[in-house]
């Protein structure tokens, strides 16, 4: 890949706009597969409860337990995507990643009557995905300045909700009357999405450059400008005590996930009943909106935050939204829906660039734990949201569902933070003994 351009110090920073019209034509490739593989995998995985369901007349209990296996391969195998692009290489990942994809699109043409096909096509298509995923961040920030980093994952990040956003719009008049033609297209898609992965360069294999603190063993300075344990470019007093977690933003990743994904599993039922199908998917489409267009305006400032800081923020802004939910009123879910795209905003890219910045390892592992950590916090989050709501429900004050989830996003994140900062105090102190015996 082109080495990244170095701006000298006396030049004034260029503008988001001016960096994304000097990307390499690599980079351009991957930001628009973000775009593209989420529009053709959106334009039917939302609809297979219904395909499987109705169509194949599979059970719903069967149905719910084929989709949670499947979304939990395609969150956790994000390990096994990140141990296999170590071995092979990132460009090669993605491309066998794309394979299996698109041959999983193309067996659901013979799953259309076909239930075991149909399965089979359905964990083909998360078992590409979950390797795919880690890789092509990867490769997407490979060999950039840090500096970079926030504005290309920013970028790939409304990409991507662009795709999620546009892709059930496209197909919906399609799922039921013309299924084959559906899947046909976007098997044809993919395939043409794979070729253009064929043609990227193989990425180089030199060591990245050595940071502060590689050498002997202490913890890299966060590109963020966060200070640990030392000032960075002047700025900051070093901190006393042992630096914070590598396991923190793993962590929060999973607290994240787990009270962001009880909003979008049951703002439907909520919201529906009290307004409309179409005020609802208007809600969607300027939450979709919010996020492709504020991410990367605000991805500057979001690096920028020291970590802590960006975590108030950010679950502040949940459990307020949380809370204007539970009003219930037309105007308090468009409200509370903006307020949790804050949050979703600031905590998912902030934990992806913290995870970069406190781990020795590649990127791609980085990505494949992250991956991880979002399945066990989707996976905990169903597993509890059900019966809370049914149990909010029962009670006849739905709002009182929000209310909890806000309480959750109060108290938890500083509870967590604690823990791990002292556990990590007693493994310093062990450490610092052992080393004082050996002497």
């Amino acid at each position: 890949m082109t080495p990244p351009r170095r701006t000298s110090p006396g030049l004034r920073p260029r503008s988001r706009l001016t960096r994304l019209t000097q990307l390499t034509g690599p980079q351009y490739v991957l930001l628009g597969g973000s775009f593209l593989i989420p529009l053709g995998s959106f334009a039917v995985l939302p609809f297979m409860s219904v395909l499987l369901h109705e169509r194949l007349g599979m059970g719903l209990g069967t149905v719910g337990v084929v989709l949670a296996i499947a979304s939990f391969v395609q969150f956790s195998g994000g390990v096994i995507g990140a141990a296999v692009a170590e071995r092979i290489g990132l460009q090669r990942t993605m491309l066998l990643a794309l394979v299996i994809r698109t041959a999983g699109f193309a067996v659901f043409l013979p799953g259309l009557g076909h239930p075991a096909a149909a399965v089979t096509a359905l964990f083909l298509v998360s078992c590409g995905a979950a390797l795919y995923l880690p890789a092509n961040k990867a490769y997407l920030v490979h060999r950039v300045e840090d500096a970079q980093r926030p504005l290309l994952l920013s970028a790939s990040s409304s990409a991507l909700n662009a795709g999620i956003a546009l892709g059930p719009l496209a197909a919906a008049p399609f799922v039921l009357s013309a299924s084959a033609g559906l899947f046909t297209a976007v098997t044809g898609l993919f395939a043409v999405i794979t070729a253009g992965h064929a043609l990227l360069p193989v990425e180089d294999s030199e060591p990245r450059p050595e940071q502060p603190g590689d050498s002997d063993g202490a913890e890299r300075p966060s590109p963020q400008g966060e200070s640990r344990g030392r000032s960075q470019e002047g700025r900051g007093e070093a901190r006393a005590g042992p630096p914070d977690s590598p396991a923190l933003p793993f962590a929060i990743t999973v607290l994240s996930v787990y009270v962001f994904m009880f909003f979008q599993h049951y703002l439907a039922v909520y919201a529906v009943p009290r307004t409309s199908t179409v005020f609802y998917g208007l809600v969607l489409a300027v939450y979709a909106a919010l996020l492709v267009v504020a991410q990367p305006l605000l991805s500057d400032r979001i690096a920028r935050l020291p970590y802590l800081r960006a975590l108030l923020l950010g679950f502040a802004a949940l459990a307020l939204g949380m809370c204007t939910l539970a009003l219930g009123s037309p105007a308090a879910i468009v409200a509370g829906a903006l307020l949790i795209c804050l949050g979703e905003i600031v905590l998912f890219l902030k934990n992806d660039l913290e995870a970069l910045a406190r781990s020795p390892r590649t990127p791609a592992v980085v990505f494949g734990r992250q991956r991880l950590a979002a399945g066990i916090g989707a996976f905990v989050s169903g597993i509890a949201g059900g019966e809370g709501y049914e149990l909010a429900e029962r009670s006849r004050h739905p709002g009182l569902f929000w209310t909890a989830v806000a309480v959750q996003c109060a108290v938890l994140p500083p509870l967590l933070v604690r823990f791990l900062r002292r556990r990590q105090r007693r493994l310093h102190s062990a450490k610092g003994s052992d080393r004082s015996l050996r002497r």
